[in-house]
C-alpha cells in the first residue's frame, strides 16, 4: 500500500530505530513452502494458472445475445513465480482474462499485467518481493528501491478511450485492447501525484472521473478529478486524524463520499512484530462528505464497522443516502492466516441515510444474506437506483447472484448450481433498454466438476430464469477481483 516516496520517507525517520532490527529478510524456499502449505490462497480455484492463452470458437452453450457486442475482462491475483514469504491473496501479479463477444462468436484471452516488478522477477526467474504478510524489505527502501512491487491486480476502469488496470498502492496501468498488452504505467502526463484507487468513480452525464489514494504517512489521503478529456484538473488532501485503510468511496451529484473507518496503520506495531494494519474500533467510524469540486469536508459519525465496496451513493433532497456491503469488524479470514474453522465475518447489504440538516445518520441492514462486490448499472453511479447486484458468499467463492430490489425489499437469487463458484457480476444494458434491469449479468465461473471456467451470461431482469448463454473455456479461470465490460464500438 506504500508508494516509494512515502516508504523512502517513513524508512528514512525510522533508521536510526531499525538499525539492529532483522528486517533485511530473506525466507530460505523451503520455508516459504512450509509457509504456503495450507494457504488458502494456493489451492483449489485459487491457484494461479501461468500459461498465457488465446483461444477462438469457443463453445457456447445456449445463444449468445445479438446486442452483446464487446468484450468482458477481469482483473485478479496470479503469481508468476511460488512467493517469497508467506503468501496473501492481494500480493500476487495481475492477470487479466477477456473474452470478446461478437456476431454470436466468442474468443478468449489471458495475460499478465507487465509491472517493473513482474519484469524484474521473471528475468530473475523466482520472486524477489513480499506481501502484506511479510515483514518489509527495508534494505531495499533504504538502498532507494520501492520494497513493494506493483502488482496492478485489482480492477480496471475505462475512460477517455483507455483501459486502465488498477491497485490501490500505485499508478494505474495502461492496457491495449482487444490484445491486453501492457502499454505502460499512467499517470495523466505526470499530474498524479498520488496512488490511486482500485474504485474511481466516473459521473455518465459529466464524462469527470473522480479518484483518490491513501498511504500511512501525511497527507493520509488525497483526492484528484479527471475531466471528460482524460486531464488531471484538480488535487486536494483530505484531512483525517490518522491512516486508514480506505478502500473504496463514493460520489454523488454534488459530493464525493468518504469513508473514515478504523482498520489503522500503525508503523510501532510494525517494530513490535505485530500486523502493520489492524481493526481498531476504539477509534470510532465516520462518513465524510466533500462537495465534489472540492472544499471542506463536513463528517458524520457512525457504528464502527469495515467496508470494502460501496454500492452506490446518491442524494434526497437535504439527505445523502450511502449503501455499502457492511462488516461489523474488519474480516480476519482475508488474511490468509486465520483457522478453516474459524467463524467468518459476513457483510451484509446496509444502508446509511444521513441527515444534512440535522447531522443525524440513520443506518439498516438491509438483508441478512452475506454478500459482496456489490455492482450496479455503472451508467446510474451517483444517482438513485432501484436495483443492486451482489455475489452471494458460499461455498469457495460466491455461490450465486443476489438481486437486491430496493424499492419493495424484495431480493432474487441466481444459483451458479452445485460445484459451481462464480464471482463479481457486471451489468450490461441491453441496447435501447426500457428498464433499469433491463440487461444481463456477467461473470466468469468455476466449475469443480470439471476444473475448467466458463462466461456466464443471465438475465439481469429474470434472475430465477437458466442462464442465457454459457461461454465454454478449456482452461481454468483463477477467482479474481473485478471486471468491466468494454463495448465493441471502443475496441477499434
Amino acid at each position: 500500500m506504500l508508494d516509494r516516496r512515502a516508504f523512502l520517507q517513513t524508512g528514512l525517520a525510522l533508521s536510526p530505530l531499525l538499525a539492529d532490527h532483522p528486517f533485511a529478510w530473506t525466507f530460505p524456499q523451503a520455508l516459504a513452502e512450509d509457509l504456503n502449505r495450507d494457504n488458502p490462497f494456493l489451492r483449489g480455484n485459487f491457484a494461479p494458472v501461468r500459461e498465457e492463452s488465446t483461444l477462438a470458437d469457443l463453445k457456447v452453450i445456449g445463444t449468445l445475445p445479438d446486442d452483446l457486442d464487446g468484450m468482458y475482462v477481469r482483473n485478479g491475483p496470479n503469481p508468476q513465480f511460488p512467493p517469497k514469504g508467506r503468501y496473501h491473496w492481494f500480493d500476487g501479479d495481475g492477470m487479466l482474462h477477456g473474452v470478446r463477444l461478437h456476431q454470436g462468436k466468442a474468443s478468449y484471452r489471458n495475460r499478465y499485467i507487465r509491472t517493473p516488478g513482474f519484469e524484474e522477477e521473471r528475468r530473475a526467474g523466482k520472486a524477489l518481493y513480499g506481501g502484506l504478510n511479510d515483514p518489509p524489505d527495508l534494505a531495499k527502501a533504504l538502498g532507494g528501491k520501492n520494497p513493494n512491487k506493483h502488482v496492478a491486480n485489482t480492477a480496471l476502469v475505462w475512460h477517455h478511450r483507455h483501459l486502465l488496470a488498477l491497485w490501490e498502492g500505485g499508478e494505474p496501468y495502461h492496457i491495449g485492447v482487444p490484445e491486453l498488452n501492457t502499454i505502460g504505467p499512467y499517470t495523466f502526463g505526470g499530474k498524479l501525484r498520488h496512488a490511486f484507487t482500485a474504485h474511481p468513480k466516473i459521473d455518465a452525464t459529466t464524462g469527470e472521473m473522480f479518484c483518490f489514494g491513501y498511504r500511512p504517512i501525511r497527507p493520509y489521503v488525497q483526492y484528484s478529478i479527471i475531466d471528460a478529456k482524460g486531464e488531471l484538473v484538480a488535487t486536494q488532501p483530505i484531512d483525517i486524524p490518522r491512516p486508514v485503510m480506505m478502500h473504496d468511496f463514493g460520489i454523488t451529484q454534488k459530493y464525493a463520499i468518504f469513508l473514515d473507518l478504523p482498520v489503522v496503520f500503525d508503523l510501532g506495531r510494525l517494530l513490535r512484530g505485530e500486523p502493520l494494519l489492524q481493526f481498531e474500533p476504539k477509534f470510532g467510524a465516520r462518513i465524510g462528505i466533500l462537495p465534489r469540486r472540492g472544499g471542506q469536508v463536513r463528517w458524520f459519525e457512525i457504528a464502527p464497522c469495515y467496508v470494502f465496496h460501496l454500492l452506490n451513493a446518491w442524494e434526497e433532497e437535504q439527505r445523502v443516502i450511502v449503501l455499502g456491503a457492511r462488516y461489523a469488524q474488519f474480516p480476519e479470514e482475508v488474511s490468509g492466516r486465520v483457522q478453516r474453522e474459524a467463524k467468518p465475518t459476513p457483510a451484509l447489504l446496509h444502508r446509511w441515510q444521513i441527515d444534512l440538516t440535522s447531522g443525524r445518520v440513520q443506518e439498516t441492514t438491509l438483508d441478512d444474506t452475506p454478500i459482496e462486490f456489490p455492482r450496479i448499472a455503472d451508467h446510474l453511479t451517483g444517482r438513485p437506483v432501484r436495483f443492486g447486484y451482489t455475489g452471494e458468499s458460499g461455498g469457495e467463492f460466491f455461490a450465486g447472484f443476489r438481486k437486491f430490489d430496493l424499492q419493495t425489499g424484495k431480493t432474487e437469487r441466481h444459483s451458479f448450481g452445485r460445484g459451481r463458484f462464480g464471482g463479481e457480476g457486471v451489468f450490461v444494458p441491453r441496447a435501447n433498454a426500457q428498464a433499469e434491469d433491463d440487461g444481463y449479468l456477467l461473470t466468469y465461473v468455476h466449475d469443480a466438476n470439471t476444473n475448467r471456467g466458463e462466461l456466464l451470461i443471465v438475465n439481469a431482469a429474470d434472475m430465477r430464469a437458466e442462464p442465457i448463454a454459457r461461454v465454454l473455456l478449456p482452461v481454468r479461470v483463477p477467482y479474481g477481483f473485478h471486471g468491466i465490460w468494454i463495448p465493441g464500438a471502443m475496441l477499434g
